[in-house]
């Protein structure tokens, strides 16, 4: 029997691990894009700026990039599908900046079949602001909120010369989306 015509999608939730307040991004996802792809949505969603490497650990396997001194049994992501890699899992992770180990646990919330193609992720729902990259991880991100949240902190001034203000809680959904559309 033939498929209809259209692709198909995948609806993940992707979390921050271990910082306060949560972050969490819902995108679809077109399955017939590239795990490299995933990257760049998962990158677009939270506002990340992709200056480092990253790994997705699915099931037993990891995909990454394959950059300079990649570990033996990194897979390509650029050679596999989503809907390929994903086939029997319902959650995977993925690591972003090695230094600063952001760890992201990824939930399939549903599988499903798009009647039109769907080239790019859209991000449907999220919560909280992206940590800054290159703040230290999640401990270096607390460290991070709690010297903005006190001007008689003596890194106060630095920090906000450095990023700028910053609000843990603002979550810009039309943002995520331009940044994704831009992605490409």
């Amino acid at each position: 029997m033939p498929k209809p015509p259209g692709q198909p999608f995948f609806q993940l939730r992707v979390t921050i691990e271990d910082i306060q307040p949560v972050v969490w991004r819902r995108i679809l996802v077109p399955g017939r894009q590239r795990v490299d792809k995933l990257h760049r949505m998962i990158q677009a969603a939270f506002g990340w700026w992709d200056y480092h490497l990253h790994a997705f650990q699915i099931g037993d396997l990891r995909y990454g990039p394959q950059a300079e001194d990649y570990p033996e049994d990194e897979l390509d992501e650029a050679a596999v599908t989503i809907v390929a890699a994903l086939e029997g899992v319902e959650r995977f992770s993925y690591e972003f900046d090695f230094g600063d180990s952001w760890d992201h646990e990824i939930v399939i919330e549903e599988r499903s079949w798009l009647p039109v193609g769907l080239k790019v992720g859209v991000c449907i729902d999220g919560q909280n602001a992206c940590p800054p990259e290159d703040v230290g991880g999640p401990g270096g991100y607390a460290a991070y909120l709690q010297a903005l949240a006190d001007p008689r902190h003596p890194e106060h001034d630095d920090l906000l010369e450095w990023r700028g203000a910053f609000d843990p809680a603002h979550f810009d959904l039309a943002s995520a989306n331009a940044r994704l559309q831009n992605f490409r």
